[in-house]
């Protein structure tokens, strides 16, 4: 329910523990607003918030969604609230077939939001009010207003990316009012959360806005998982409602996580043993879910800045100039114990007493520094020429983006980790920098154009251009000093083209092709002259893929509910894949098709709506056939066959709201690299979430949202070689008090 008239955002959450700076700044800013006796006026609204969004926030957008000939989903601040989502991966749960299925490789872990799009890793392909973020960060969503999901190839958008899809985190920003919000949780797993967020009208045109975070909570049926941060986010904005507009936002988050290497797979469905010698695994017991394979020293240290300053003019009313400057850095230490699982550091003394059985633990250590620089220019203009009325967008950007991966060299060994039983309180292992280091950069001139032409009241056009020019440097320097340098240099062109038909004002059917590009290389400008098929090889021209597809929307109940269908199909070529001996192969082109059925809005004033499933059929084609995932298919690892994904509130007389649903992921299949008698896909499972809240008055409510709450017992992720997996999380609980002022 919303209590704050014409307010954008929604309440942000408080706890008892701050750290730091964060707690001084917190008590500094809120005890004079809290301390108000005449604050302003409020009003009552006679409805919740609806989840359905009628655009995104990009200057890019050149038409609403009803209108915009592509997948588009606007997940709202409203429902993150709702769901007790605290991080971008957590709230990416209500996109169909959009999650983190990989585990890593090698004994390690992925970390932050190693996100899987159709198929396809887009961890590269995160943007924060339309610049792109890299790091291996978890992105708490105490500063978001709304998430966008953009499926299909976004090049004309974005420039270079993976073709299945891109997220936009729009962050909030100065209202002109006087508010105050926070709330307090607690809940399983010594969960502990606090946010806090407070505006304050400075004048008529100015404002300021800040909002705080600090968490420290473990993992529902996890032992020794950790994610603890804390976090500032502080903007200032002036000149607002006038011509001309100057925001100035900065974000300091920092994390001191322990890390997930995963449970050993030993005991699930599909687990076998190789070697005849060792056949007693075949039915060995299932290891806990709980086991935590690493030890005390594991660590997760990441420090993120960002410093962001926006300007507008407006010329007109139909012509708007937008300038966007970011520098933006995020330095990722860590440190991850875990294990590989291959048959030789299995030792198994006694096959009869699996209390003697240990695994050999592998040291994973990460010091990587990602920076990035970056301008745009935007110009917004709609105008009339020879009777039709176009919407154009043009600009230009310029962007630097830098990498540096320091080196450790270790002293010793951890000891072997018992199957069973494993005991984390172990030493014997030190580490220091070697004094090797990568270190890439690559810059990159932009150029852009996007323009929706309506031709009349029922056809309009939507077309679109980019022109990418990068220049990548990277270098690998051994602790010898020895530096062995690559460069690329080269340029991209991605487009799009969409056909709109209106049969009525509410509805639309469109047709929509698009192709994106992705330089060797890519986010991690790892490039390599060691194979000439090696996809980040220098000479290796950029892989591209095209995006066709026919879908409708359409806005109904007094347009409040938004209903989507779309036939998609994404064709991937130049492509380059690993085989399983290590060796690089052109694998021709893959293919990922399917439909995506999406609804959105609130079905009446009480009952909130946002539900959505997808297919996903793929295939990787090459002249051999080649075999990429582990059961032998041609099919693409990590994509669930389908999914589907459901969440819907009522709110009840009395201030009493009640809501939840299901999400469900469809079988899903692991990489092939070698591994044999491992788990070769996950198989599909149900989680149910429910929410029931009590307003108390107009400024305090409570909230109890119980996850998992038929206590599935599901794999969440999988490593390529199948001997380590996440659990999903157990049946657990959270209770929070949000406050509004």
């Amino acid at each position: 329910m919303a209590y704050i008239k014409s307010r954008k955002h929604a309440v942000a959450r408080a706890v008892p523990q701050l750290t730091g700076a964060a707690a001084a700044t917190l008590i500094a800013f809120s005890a004079p607003v809290m301390a108000q006796t005449s604050l302003r006026e409020v009003k009552v609204e006679s409805a919740v918030e609806n989840y359905k969004a009628e655009s995104v926030s990009s200057p890019k957008a050149t038409a609403p969604l009803l209108n915009t000939p592509q997948t588009v989903q606007v997940i709202k601040e409203q429902i993150i609230r709702e769901q007790g989502a605290t991080t971008l991966t957590e709230a990416l749960r209500n996109s169909p077939g959009v999650g983190t299925f990989n585990l890593g490789e090698n004994g390690t872990t992925n970390t932050g939001d190693a996100i899987y799009i159709r198929g396809t890793d887009a961890s590269s392909n995160i943007f924060v009010d339309g610049v792109r973020d890299l790091g291996s960060i978890s992105r708490d969503v105490f500063n978001i207003d709304q998430i966008e999901v953009l499926k299909g190839s976004a090049g004309a958008d974005i420039g270079r990316g993976s073709a299945t899809g891109a997220i936009n985190l729009s962050t909030k920003h100065p209202q002109l009012e006087d508010a105050f919000s926070g709330s307090v949780g607690l809940g399983s797993a010594k969960y502990k959360r606090a946010t806090a967020d407070l505006n304050k009208k400075i004048d008529d045109t100015s404002a300021f806005r800040l909002n705080l975070l600090d968490q420290d909570a473990g993992v529902a049926g996890r032992d020794f998982i950790k994610n603890k941060r804390w976090g500032v986010a502080g903007s200032l904005a002036f000149g607002l409602g006038t011509p001309t507009r100057v925001t100035v936002d900065y974000l300091h988050v920092k994390q001191d996580n322990v890390p997930d290497g995963g449970v050993f797979t030993i005991g699930l469905p599909g687990y076998s043993t190789p070697q005849a010698s060792r056949s007693f695994l075949n039915s060995a017991a299932r290891v806990n879910s709980k086991n935590f394979y690493g030890t005390t020293d594991d660590h997760d240290k990441v420090t993120a800045d960002m410093f962001t300053v926006i300007l507008e003019h407006d010329f007109t009313s139909n012509v708007t100039l937008r300038n966007t400057t970011r520098w933006g850095k995020t330095d990722q230490e860590y440190q991850l114990s875990s294990f590989m699982g291959a048959t030789a550091q299995l030792v198994t003394p006694n096959p009869g007493n699996p209390a003697t059985w240990t695994i050999t633990r592998n040291i994973n250590n990460k010091n990587v520094s990602n920076e990035i620089l970056t301008n745009q220019t935007n110009l917004t203009a709609k105008f009339d020429t020879a009777g039709l009325s176009h919407t154009a967008v043009a600009g230009v950007e310029f962007i630097r983006e830098q990498q540096t991966n320091l080196t450790y060299v270790g002293t010793g060994a951890y000891p072997a980790v018992s199957v069973y039983n494993p005991n984390a309180y172990v030493s014997g292992y030190t580490r220091s920098l070697s004094g090797a280091y990568t270190d890439g950069k690559t810059s990159t001139v932009g150029l852009y154009a996007i323009d929706t032409v309506k031709l009349n009241e029922a056809w309009q056009l939507t077309g679109g251009v980019r022109y990418d020019r990068y220049d990548t440097d990277y270098k690998s320097v051994l602790a010898t000093g020895a530096t062995t340098p690559y460069s690329a240099d080269d340029h991209v062109i991605s487009g799009k083209l969409g056909i709109v038909y209106k049969p009525a004002p509410n509805g639309s059917v469109y047709a929509s092709w698009a192709v994106t590009k992705q330089p060797p290389g890519g986010a991690n400008f790892t490039l390599a002259a060691s194979n000439t098929a090696n996809v980040n090889n220098p000479d290796v021209d950029p892989q591209s893929a095209k995006t066709a597809e026919v879908g409708t929307k359409w806005d109904l109940l007094d347009n409040r509910l938004s209903l989507t269908a779309a036939l998609y199909r994404t064709n991937y070529s130049e492509q380059v894949l690993q085989d399983t001996d290590g060796t690089y192969y052109r694998a021709g082109k893959k293919t990922v098709k399917g439909i995506e059925l999406g609804a959105v809005g609130a079905i009446t004033p009480d009952w909130n709506l946002s539900a959505g499933f997808t297919t996903m059929d793929t295939k990787v084609e090459s002249p051999t056939n080649q075999v990429v995932t582990a059961d032998g298919s041609t099919d693409l690892a990590y994509t669930p066959t389908s999914a589907f994904t459901l969440w819907s509130t009522y709110r009840l007389p009395f201030g009493v709201t009640i809501g939840g649903g299901p999400r469900y992921n469809g079988k899903m299949k692991r990489g092939s690299d070698g591994a044999i008698g491992t788990p070769s896909f996950v198989e599909s499972y149900w989680v149910f979430d429910a929410l029931a809240s009590y307003r108390i008055n107009k400024n305090v409510e409570i909230q109890l949202n119980i996850f998992n709450l038929f206590d599935k017992d599901y794999v969440a992720a999988i490593n390529k070689s199948g001997y380590r997996y996440t659990p999903g999380i157990e049946r657990s609980a959270r209770l929070t008090a949000n406050f509004t002022f």
